[in-house]
C-alpha cells in the first residue's frame, strides 16, 4: 500500500512538471521582473521607442554668386607707371613711376601720396625707376626692393637693385641699399630688364642684354657676364651657395639662368612654386617661359623671332637645339609679336572661373592677355582691355578685395581695376 502510493505520487509530480512547461511555451507564465501588459506592438512607456526614419539629405553647397567683370579708374595722370604692387593684407598699392617718383595709394579711398627719399635714376630711353616688390614680412621688416638704371661718372649706365625701409607715418624711404649692380656699365638705354620675384629667402631678377646685336658672339651666351640672366641672390644681396653654377668655374656664381634676351615680366605660380617669366623678342618672337635654374634658355642661338625690318632668320627654332629650354607659349615671327609685360597668377577670392590663370600686359598689342594653364603649355582665352588703346605694363591682384589692377599707358589713366560685379 505504501508503496502504491509512492508511484502515485510520483506519476502526479511528472504529471506537474509536464504541465508546467507546456504552460511556460504558451507564456502563461512569465517572470514578474519581466511581466508586461502591453500590446505586443505597443512599446514600453519608459523605453525610448526605435524608430526607422531615412537619413537627412545633404545639403548641396550653394552655388557662387555669378559675377562680371566691370572696369574703373583707380589713379589718373601719375605718368608712366613701371610696377605696382600691394602692402600685404592691405588695400594700400605701391607704385613706381619711371621718371624717378613712387606713389602710394589707397585702392578704396583713391588717396594719392608720394613717397620721399627716392634713389636718383637715368630715365632715359628704356631706363629710370623700373620694377618694386613688398617684403612679404613687411609688418616685421618694413622693406621695399627697387631696380632702377642709374650712370656712373662717365654717364654710362647699369641696372640697379636696391632695398630701403618705408615708413607709414612719414611717407618716406629711408635706410637705402644697394644690393647689385648688373655690371658692365654700358652706354645704350635699352634692355635693362628689369623684373624682381621674392620665393622663400631667395630673390630673383632678371637683367637684360642691353640691346646687343652681334648675334654670332652674344653676351646673353656669355656665362662671365649676367646680361641677358636671371640672377638669384638672398634678400640681403649675397649670393646662395647652392647656386647652380657655384661650383662652375666658367660662369658666374649668382646666375641662376641665362640666353635670354629682355624679361620684363615674372610671377610666381601659386600652386607649384614655378617661376614664370615673360620675355621680349627680336621681331615678335616672343615668349613665356618657366624658369628652372641652371639651363640656358637659347637667345640667340635658338629664338622663333626674326630680324628687325628684314625679317631674317636668327638662329634655329627652339625645338631643333638641344640643351636649351623650349618656351611654354611663343609668339613667332610674322605673327605681328605680343610683346609681353608683367605679369602675374590669378589666386583671389571673387573670380572663381579665373583661378589659376595667368594675366599679362601686352605693350604694343595693348591689351592684357588671359591664359589657361594646361597640362603642356598655355591655352589663349578672351583678352582684357583690348578696346582701351592702352599699353599694358604691369598687373597685380588685389587679395583684399578680388580685383585685378593693371598699370596702363595711355589717355590720362595709370592705374585701372577690373573689378567684381554681380550678374543681375
Amino acid at each position: 500500500m505504501k508503496r502504491r502510493a509512492i508511484i502515485y505520487a510520483s506519476i502526479a509530480v511528472l504529471i506537474l512538471l509536464g504541465l508546467t512547461a507546456y504552460l511556460l511555451q504558451q507564456g502563461t507564465f512569465v517572470d514578474e521582473k519581466a511581466r508586461d501588459d502591453r500590446p505586443v506592438d505597443q512599446p514600453a512607456k519608459d523605453l525610448d521607442p526605435v524608430i526607422d526614419v531615412d537619413p537627412e539629405p545633404e545639403k548641396e553647397p550653394e552655388p557662387e554668386p555669378e559675377v562680371e567683370p566691370v572696369l574703373g579708374v583707380v589713379a589718373e595722370d601719375l605718368g608712366l607707371i613701371w610696377a605696382i604692387d600691394f602692402l600685404p593684407g592691405t588695400s594700400k598699392l605701391l607704385a613706381n613711376e619711371n621718371s624717378g617718383s613712387i606713389f602710394l595709394i589707397d585702392t578704396e579711398t583713391l588717396e594719392v601720396v608720394e613717397i620721399t627719399g627716392v634713389p636718383e635714376v637715368a630715365s632715359s630711353g628704356q631706363g629710370g625707376l623700373l620694377d618694386l616688390e613688398v617684403s612679404p614680412d613687411f609688418d616685421d621688416d618694413s622693406f621695399v626692393y627697387l631696380t632702377y638704371s642709374a650712370a656712373n661718372e662717365t654717364g654710362a649706365t647699369a641696372t640697379h637693385l636696391a632695398r630701403a625701409s618705408l615708413d607709414l607715418e612719414e611717407q618716406r624711404l629711408s635706410d637705402l641699399e644697394v644690393l647689385y649692380i648688373a655690371e658692365p656699365f654700358q652706354g645704350g638705354t635699352s634692355h635693362y630688364g628689369s623684373r624682381m620675384v621674392l620665393k622663400d629667402d631667395y630673390l630673383y631678377m632678371t637683367i637684360g642684354d642691353r640691346g646687343d646685336k652681334n648675334f654670332d658672339d652674344h653676351v646673353s651666351q656669355d656665362t662671365t657676364t649676367v646680361l641677358g640672366t636671371t640672377i638669384r641672390l638672398l634678400r640681403d644681396g649675397t649670393i646662395p651657395e647652392d647656386n647652380p653654377f657655384v661650383d662652375d668655374a666658367n660662369v658666374l656664381d649668382e646666375i641662376y639662368t641665362y640666353g635670354h634676351r629682355n624679361s620684363q615680366g615674372m610671377t610666381i605660380h601659386p600652386e607649384t612654386g614655378e617661376i614664370w617669366q615673360s620675355e621680349h623678342g627680336e621681331q615678335d618672337g616672343d615668349e613665356i617661359n618657366i624658369i628652372y635654374g641652371g639651363n640656358n634658355y637659347g637667345w640667340p642661338l635658338a629664338t622663333y623671332g626674326c630680324t628687325y625690318g628684314t625679317g631674317q632668320d636668327i638662329g634655329v627654332l627652339p625645338e631643333d637645339l638641344d640643351d636649351t629650354i623650349n618656351p611654354v607659349h611663343y609668339w613667332e615671327c610674322g605673327s605681328g609679336g605680343f610683346p609681353p609685360a608683367g605679369m602675374t597668377f590669378y589666386d583671389a577670392d571673387g573670380f572663381a572661373d579665373w583661378q589659376g590663370d595667368l594675366f599679362v600686359g601686352g605693350l604694343a598689342s595693348q591689351y592684357l592677355a588671359h591664359f589657361r594653364v594646361t597640362g603642356d603649355g598655355l591655352e589663349e582665352l578672351d583678352p582684357l582691355l583690348e578696346d582701351e588703346g592702352w599699353r599694358v605694363r604691369d598687373v597685380t591682384v588685389g587679395h583684399h578685395d578680388g580685383a585685378i589692377y593693371a598699370a596702363v599707358e595711355g589717355q590720362s589713366v595709370s592705374i585701372a581695376r577690373i573689378a567684381l560685379k554681380p550678374v543681375e
